[in-house]
């Protein structure tokens, strides 16, 4: 009797991998010596000194998905993937992803650098401490907290209100312990004692200035503009008055460097920026994805999690202001994902169900007219499983035809670009045929209401919105302290539509719940805290980090 075929982890296929020398990645790229600075063997930072001599010329594609469900969509890996194949379709193609944040990795995730044949390489480098760019960042925004302190402690002659600071701490893992606490305990030399509370490194304003920044300047001017609390007359008080943002851009400068990488294939990914599209805007920075329309022809690009959420925010935050126009968008989806959408449970999706695909293919199709108001063209990237019938993607491609889309099979997981080649034919007729018309969803002048009120209506199938007495005095506020014509940055679960994790499908008619808005000046928008959403994640009952360890030898095993 003859066992059954192993099917490799995706860190077994990392590990044997053949990785070519980020230096000759980069040359393929027309760099020189001088335009990038080795972290090792297989991993750089490009300088942005190369964007001033070679202007954006590329055209730039998103990748986003479905609201995610635990059967996974695997969003990441089809963008690897796609990238991969435009690669051997002869294509100067480059891929900008987001980087990993430790705490889903050690969390839920246990890797998020792709997966089977489609991933970004060294995968245990990105998974981990990559170049340092969460550390910088998380040295930035306690230094300002501790800068912070150290004026209340010394005087506090800016007068602020302990009762209104609105700065948080930041760590890069789930610790719910961490969500509210008190600091300054231990007599008189220890600071006043006040309430605290951190938020994961991807929700750190920080990370958005950093993903947001142009350039070193910019930086520098953003981070000067971030709102620490408010003095007892309602002032705002900033890291500027703290005389803060200059260390900070210190800690930053080589952070707001692009990563340049490469993929499974050998071809160049630049591994920029935070992830977290639910509590962020969780973009791949400005600055890489510049750099990426400057060296390539084509640029693939993801958004966090479902299109409701990062897709929104890709365009109306970062696009908006970095002036980009993307030409076309591919929404991926899973069978099995959509079974989930249609009230099947997770332990019965080995199980063929057409009429559950069918049923759960309404959020599929409120994806795609939501992508489609935005002025792009869409496609369907069908992520296949094995136990996929034909029948049940025969019910997707009929889903995507309701809504003059098309759905194209996607087997880049088990055979890399070779498995999308179909869905990268697909993507260069359609930017061959179509014509992109990009437009936003709103005008930032209009109210904060407002704005709030047009994405849950027009995105997310709200009936109307109800604003908590917190976030009516925001509303009064914001204004005041000059946030009234910014873009707003929707924090809420990544699950449903709705504010509610429970409600799949596409739910309609429905009240959404704005707890809170806070200000994010130097990042330039305003969040708004929809239902129960944290921005510090816990830990589940049996984290990834249970199943990690390292070898004698120095291989790493559970990294998924």
């Amino acid at each position: 009797m003859t066992s059954a075929l192993k099917v490799p982890t995706d860190i077994e296929i990392a590990q044997g991998a053949k990785l070519r020398p980020i230096a000759d990645v980069a040359a393929d790229l027309g760099l020189s010596d001088d335009d990038f600075e080795l972290y090792g063997k297989y991993k750089a930072k490009i300088r942005l000194s190369v964007l001033e001599r070679r202007p954006p010329k590329g055209r730039l594609v998103l990748v986003t998905g479905i609201n995610p469900t635990p059967a996974g969509e695997g969003k990441s890996t089809v963008t690897v993937g796609l990238t991969q194949a435009l690669k051997r379709l002869g294509k100067n193609a480059i891929l900008c992803i987001r980087e990993p944040s430790l705490g889903p990795v050690f969390g839920v995730k246990g890797g998020a650098a792709g997966g089977g044949y489609s991933q970004v390489v060294p995968m245990e480098d990105i998974n981990l401490h990559f170049t340092g760019d969460f550390h910088a960042i998380a040295s930035a925004h306690n230094l300002l907290s501790a800068m912070l302190d150290a004026h209340l402690h010394h005087g506090n002659a800016l007068g602020l209100d302990v009762r209104r600071i609105i700065w948080p701490r930041t760590i890069d893992m789930n610790d719910r312990a961490l969500r509210n606490v008190i600091v300054g305990l231990g007599g008189l030399n220890a600071g006043p004692t006040r309430e605290e509370r951190y938020v994961i490194i991807p929700g750190s304003e920080v990370m958005a200035i950093l993903a947001l920044a142009s350039g070193l300047e910019d930086l520098e001017a953003r981070l000067g503009r971030i709102i620490v609390g408010l003095a007892a007359d309602k002032k705002p008080v900033r890291a500027g008055d703290l005389k803060a943002q200059g260390a900070m851009t210190l800690l930053l400068k080589d952070a707001l460097n692009p990563n340049l990488v490469q993929t499974l294939e050998g071809g160049p990914a630049l591994v920029h920026g935070g992830p977290f599209g639910n509590i962020a805007h969780g973009c791949n920075s400005v600055a890489a994805t510049r750099m990426g329309l400057a060296l390539a022809d084509l640029v693939v690009t993801e958004s966090g999690f479902g299109a409701d959420l990062g897709a929104e925010k890709f365009f109306d935050i970062k696009c908006r202001m970095a002036g980009l126009k993307p030409e076309a968008a591919i929404i991926v989806v899973t069978v099995r994902a959509l079974k989930m959408h249609g009230g099947v449970k997770k332990e019965d999706l080995g199980k063929a169900d057409v009429e559950a695909v069918k049923r759960g293919a309404v959020n599929l199709q409120r994806h795609i007219r939501n992508v489609k108001k935005f002025g792009l063209p869409c496609l369907v990237a069908v992520n296949h499983f094995l136990n996929d019938t034909d029948a049940e993607v025969d019910a997707v491609t009929a889903a995507c035809a309701a809504e003059a889309a098309q759905a194209v099979r996607s087997d880049v997981w088990e055979k890399g670009g070779e498995g999308g080649l179909a869905l990268a034919e697909a993507l260069l007729r359609l930017l061959e045929t179509s014509k992109a018309a990009f437009r936003l969803l709103y005008d930032e002048k209009r109210a904060v209401r407002e704005k709030i009120e047009t994405i849950a209506k027009e995105i997310y199938g709200a009936e109307g919105v109800q604003f908590s007495h917190a976030a009516e005095r925001a509303l009064e506020l914001l204004p005041k302290l000059g946030l009234g014509e910014t873009p707003v940055c929707m924090a809420k679960t990544q699950y449903s539509f709705s504010d509610d994790p429970t409600k799949l499908g596409a739910p309609s008619g429905y009240t959404l719940h704005v707890r809170d808005i806070l200000p994010a000046a130097g990042a330039g928008f305003v969040v708004a805290l929809a239902g129960d959403i944290l921005t510090m994640p816990g830990l589940g009952k049996s984290p990834a980090a249970e199943r990690m360890r390292i070898h004698p030898d120095g291989t790493i095993e559970g990294l998924f």
